[in-house]
């Protein structure tokens, strides 16, 4: 089943990539775009609820602003808060996230569980960054909030690291590059390793689904479709878009 929750303002929500933690709206504002979209997730039976602790997310946002280096993000506010709210409340054990970069997008999902954001315990958070050297910056930014080792940072191309990884992944987010022509069509190949281990009432987050909908149309066409996923919510909140797909 596909659904959609379009923001109002999504296409004139904008910000520098070079400036991440600009202030794009008032504060309340960007709860209540982030609660709408919540409800649309739950509605399409992807969420029990939307409640979450509104202070240990920007205590997050507040130990990412001082401790991770960040080149560049296309991760808005919205999309920060979207990702941690939605990890805080599905409380995955097990927890994949492809193509990393600096590890800001891996650390919104994870911080739900590590750092001064935690609010549950996780088995194990990984995220997969096929550079070695961003690999290894991410890995730092990593180790600054969380000394646990529970979120971790691999260099590995995730298609072989979600197709090794023995145990059931609750939640995959995808967020990687392919090689040549491929590009964010690889989110498919991803997706199709790690499927038969995806439990009922996994959840796969896949970024870019409004800017690269071309690139991923096989991947939309597949998780939209009732035979392989229960429901398929394309959040539009800025432009970049996350299809949230419940198993």
């Amino acid at each position: 089943m596909a659904l959609e929750y379009r923001a109002s303002d999504w296409d004139k929500y904008r910000m520098n990539y070079s400036q991440p933690f600009h202030e794009l709206e008032p504060l309340e504002q960007e709860i209540k775009v982030v609660d709408q979209a919540l409800s649309a997730v739950r509605d399409g039976g992807g969420l029990p609820h939307i409640r979450y602790d509104r202070a240990k997310m920007l205590a997050l946002r507040q130990a990412v602003r001082d401790n991770f280096e960040i080149p560049w993000t296309a991760i808005t506010p919205r999309m920060q808060r979207f990702l941690y709210a939605l990890n805080a409340i599905h409380q995955p054990a097990v927890m994949v996230a492809a193509g990393c970069f600096c590890g800001n997008t891996f650390i919104s999902n994870a911080g739900a569980a590590v750092g001064p954001g935690a609010c549950y315990k996780a088995l194990q958070l990984v995220g997969v960054e096929i550079k070695a050297e961003e690999a290894a910056r991410a890995e730092r930014n990593v180790r600054r909030i969380d000394p646990t080792g529970v979120a971790r940072i691999v260099a590995d191309d995730a298609v072989h690291f979600v197709a090794t990884l023995p145990e059931p992944i609750d939640l995959l987010y995808l967020d990687a590059d392919g090689t040549g022509k491929k590009g964010k069509g690889v989110y498919l190949d991803i997706l199709e390793a790690g499927y038969a281990r995806a439990p009922a009432g996994s959840l796969v987050l896949a970024h870019n689904s409004v800017n690269s909908a071309s690139q991923l149309r096989h991947y939309l066409a597949f998780v939209r479709d009732t035979a392989h996923f229960k429901a398929s919510v394309n959040v539009i909140f800025d432009g970049e878009g996350l299809e949230v797909s419940v198993r």
